[in-house]
């Protein structure tokens, strides 16, 4: 019998990842429903190699021109078309790469009929992972995290107790400014920004690593995903993104995970974890390993790094804010509304402002919440005249 596969977000660079895995094993998989926001042409070349019906299509312009233009799919406009299609159904594995707090609500709706959920979304984790939580405890679907760092992290504990573990460390690769020479922020270009050494990502992303705020996210998502504090966890640069994750166990032992910088490598685990199929890779790099260079943060390089300081320890709205001023600035910086030098300095003087502060003591209760809460800053930092 065919296993059962759902792609959220299918036409983006995890989504593809996820599509042409699966593909080679077209006997074993029947993919019931995929969804893009705007890559229609993409999407329709999907659906036909698997003959899926069920299309989600989340652009209303986009949504209505599929609908008019291609006949025999089912197309939907929203995710809340979920329980419709996959009623009664149990999907083996889900992969959700829905970027932004998007991916959140779909999230929400789709554990239920899910055995093997796979989430590459940081912000649905960051903001809502107690509403996650709680639904992968009712209807006991197995969570796996997708970032490379927290599938090191998952993979080096998975037959650990919490108790043993002494310390996580993530590595960061630095992106293009970890050597930075010059002093003056303010003449980096978008070009030199998104100049990453490693990893082949979208611009917001990219942009993340560059400032290392993507640092300051996976640490909160391990904390939560991991029911870690965060004491326990520490970043390394890593210049080769060779090493992803390390673990320090209470007994001395150290556990550390190395896979090449390749997004591919994490998802195929997480669909495969239980077969013996092999994925074709290169030998292991032994000039990298003679070689790994760890160093701890320069904060002064990356002064994003500080944000650390202000996180709570219970889940909280504070977490929403953060990730919304990140990505309203950012935008900023890629619409080249500001240079790079301001975007830093705007984040950490939002961040650090007395009203954001406060969040630090609101609860996150339900998603109502975290949407209000978006609204409302996306509306205030919107009045910034820049």
């Amino acid at each position: 019998m065919k296993k059962k596969i759902v792609i959220l977000g299918s036409t983006g660079s995890i989504g593809k990842i996820t599509f042409n895995l699966i593909k080679k094993n077209k006997k074993k998989f029947d993919i019931v429903l995929l969804s893009t926001n705007k890559n229609i042409k993409e999407l329709i070349k999907q659906a036909k190699i698997f003959k899926v019906k069920n299309l989600i299509v989340n652009d209303n312009n986009t949504f209505l021109l599929a609908k008019q233009k291609f006949k025999g799919f089912n197309f939907y406009n929203s995710f809340s078309s979920i329980d419709y299609i996959l009623k009664n159904k149990k999907i083996y594995y889900v992969m959700n790469s829905v970027v932004g707090l998007d991916g959140l609500y779909p999230t929400l709706r789709i554990i239920k009929y899910s055995k093997n959920i796979a989430i590459v979304n940081k912000e649905s984790i960051i903001c809502a992972w107690n509403l996650i939580k709680t639904q992968l405890t009712k209807h006991k679907s197995n969570f796996i995290p997708i970032d490379s760092e927290h599938f090191s992290i998952f993979s080096l504990i998975k037959f650990e107790k919490k108790s043993s573990i002494d310390q996580v460390i993530l590595t960061a690769s630095g992106g293009p400014f970890l050597n930075f020479k010059k002093n003056d922020t303010k003449h980096i270009s978008i070009k030199d920004a998104l100049n990453h050494p490693n990893w082949k990502m979208g611009k917001k992303i990219t942009i993340d690593s560059s400032t290392m705020i993507n640092k300051v996210f996976e640490v909160v998502e391990a904390k939560k995903i991991f029911d870690l504090k965060y004491n326990q966890i520490k970043i390394f640069t890593h210049p080769k993104s060779y090493i992803h994750a390390l673990v320090k166990f209470n007994n001395g032992i150290i556990k550390l995970l190395a896979h090449e910088p390749n997004m591919l490598i994490p998802i195929f685990n997480s669909i495969y974890s239980d077969t013996s199929k092999k994925l074709p890779t290169r030998q292991i790099d032994l000039p990298i390993l003679n070689n790994l260079k760890f160093d701890n943060v320069k904060k002064k390089d990356f002064p994003l790094i500080k944000i650390l300081n202000l996180l709570p320890n219970n889940e909280t709205l504070f977490e929403t804010a953060l990730v919304t001023i990140n990505d309203y600035f950012v935008h900023k910086f890629l619409e080249k509304k500001i240079n790079y030098h301001s975007m830093i300095k705007f984040i950490i003087k939002s961040v650090k402002s007395k009203s954001i502060l406060n969040l630090r003591k609101k609860k996150v209760r339900k998603i109502d919440d975290i949407i209000k809460i978006k609204k409302l800053l996306s509306f205030k930092l919107g009045k910034i005249c820049i």
